[in-house]
């Protein structure tokens, strides 16, 4: 009775402290919510903050045949439920579960052809899964490879927490690591300055060229934490940084490396978002790695993220950190921004669809060809794949018009013009056996991720299928990622 009491009480703590947000558990895409909750073991973390998600629901395409949303680049999400179940050994909070992210972690060696476009589309229909009798839609984007020659000049500012709340091992010690290795990748018409922030904001290394590599890291050994966390001070301070170093037609990047613990000044979500917003015209990209557990504000940090033309990852151990700061460089190059879809359903072929993840980036039809409307960013040689279960109509023609016609916008990295593209897709009438690889290991992703979240939507999902849907294809797994997952997969079927 006392341990309950207690954990009753570090609740009731958590939510006071974060009643300044306004955040309420809800529909997120009228009011963003926070999950402190979740499942059984989930009070370990009671200060760990989640903005609420409910899923998208089926869609009558007689009601509204157009379904409209922003790209989402992010990986975080997959990374902190492994660190749940591998390492913490509980099930996540249903709201720490974004299945977009859960897809997106993995590159899938989508094919780019060069078109003129910084993007290249794919798309497949076949039989659902998890319910045959109704079928899944994959669509695929791929940003345009960018060969290590090519690679635009780069102003990097480091923006790093080193307040009291990331002393830990997971937190700041981690992070430093990260970074040594990022500057290592360095060219030596690169430019690199680190802030960093506790009580203040300070300029710990004016912009200094990537041919010195030893004074950089210099800087970055030598960082302690302690103080209380200014991070809306932190951030200023970074974009003016960045704009005093602005390289016209280079690549211009903050990488913020926190637990998203804001206590000082501007610290709501809705105030972050605001700055956030005011800086992201100037031309400068944006990439949020969160580390660390018991006060880590995953709310706070995706929605910066999403809002800033930047990425959100969370750095959970030194294989993700090389995943994210080496494997993964050519990601700190955009290549397309404000990436959104437009999907349109016939309604002669299908009575129903229903968009699997991307909750918080559904857009309005008319943000569509609305160009100050902000979406998603995509990553030099990155993929994004979306999926769409679909209740067909059993029409006998479905062969002979495009099942769905997508319609794509997205701007070059310096543009405030967007171009569109279009992709129709056909129905060919394939079984789930018959599908792509690709098809096949993201449907077993997004079929996992709606197991531990006990998605209503789940339909027959279980381990076992999961498991031999992705262990029998046949995709490039150069770092064993896709491997871990199915050794995540069966770790959870355990639980």
């Amino acid at each position: 009775m006392k341990s309950t009491k207690f954990i009753l009480g570090l609740l009731f703590i958590a939510i006071l402290f974060n009643c300044e947000s306004d955040v309420q558990t809800g529909n997120f895409s009228n009011e963003v919510g926070f999950d402190v909750t979740g499942f059984p073991g989930d009070a370990t973390f009671p200060g760990d903050v989640y903005n609420g998600i409910e899923e998208n629901a089926f869609v009558e395409v007689s009601a509204e045949p157009v379904s409209t949303f922003s790209i989402d680049a992010d990986g975080a999400s997959y990374a902190n439920v492994r660190r749940f179940i591998q390492q913490d050994n509980i099930m996540p909070p249903k709201n720490a579960v974004r299945t977009e992210e859960l897809i997106n972690y993995f590159e899938l060696d989508y094919n780019y052809t060069d078109t003129g476009h910084p993007i290249a589309l794919n798309g497949e229909v076949s039989q659902c899964p998890w319910n045959a009798s109704n079928k899944l839609i994959r669509i695929g984007i791929k940003g345009k490879p960018i060969p290590e020659q090519e690679l635009p000049f780069s102003n990097f500012v480091f923006l790093i927490d080193v307040s009291g709340s990331m002393g830990s091992e997971d937190k700041l010690e981690l992070l430093k690591g990260g970074f040594r290795d990022f500057v290592n990748e360095l060219g030596v018409d690169d430019r690199v300055a680190i802030v960093t922030y506790a009580g203040s904001s300070d300029v710990i290394l004016e912009s200094t060229s990537g041919d010195n590599k030893s004074k950089i890291k210099d800087a970055i050994d030598a960082l302690g934490s302690g103080g209380s966390t200014a991070g809306a001070e932190g951030i200023i301070t970074a974009y003016e940084i960045a704009q005093e170093n602005f390289i016209e037609g280079g690549n211009n990047r903050i990488i913020v490396g926190t637990d998203g613990d804001f206590n000082v000044g501007p610290s709501s979500q809705d105030e972050l978002i605001s700055l956030i917003e005011e800086k992201r015209d100037f031309g400068i990209f944006l990439t949020v790695i969160g580390v660390g557990r018991g006060n880590l504000n995953d709310a706070s940090l995706e929605q910066i993220a999403n809002n800033g033309n930047g990425t959100y990852e969370y750095v959970d151990n030194i294989e993700q950190l090389k995943k994210v700061f080496i494997y993964g460089f050519n990601k700190f190059y955009t290549v397309a921004k404000d990436v959104k879809v437009q999907v349109e359903f016939d309604n002669d072929l299908v009575q129903a669809y229903r968009l699997i993840g991307y909750e918080n980036r559904i857009l309005a039809q008319e943000d569509f060809e609305d160009d100050t409307e902000d979406a998603g960013e995509i990553g030099s040689d990155q993929n994004i794949t979306a999926l769409y279960e679909i209740v067909p109509k059993g029409n006998v023609d479905f062969r002979s018009v495009p099942t769905f016609s997508i319609d794509f916008r997205y701007k070059l990295p310096d543009s405030n013009t967007s171009t569109p593209l279009n992709l129709p897709i056909f129905d060919e009438g394939n079984s789930f056996a018959q599908s792509s690889d690709f098809m096949k290991f993201t449907a077993g992703v997004a079929s996992y991720s709606m197991l531990i979240r006990d998605s209503q939507y789940k339909g027959n999902s279980n381990y076992d299928d999961v498991i031999e849907w992705i262990d029998n294809v046949n995709l490039n797994d150069e770092h064993n990622f896709k491997a871990e997952f199915s050794s995540l997969v069966k770790a959870t079927k355990d639980f």
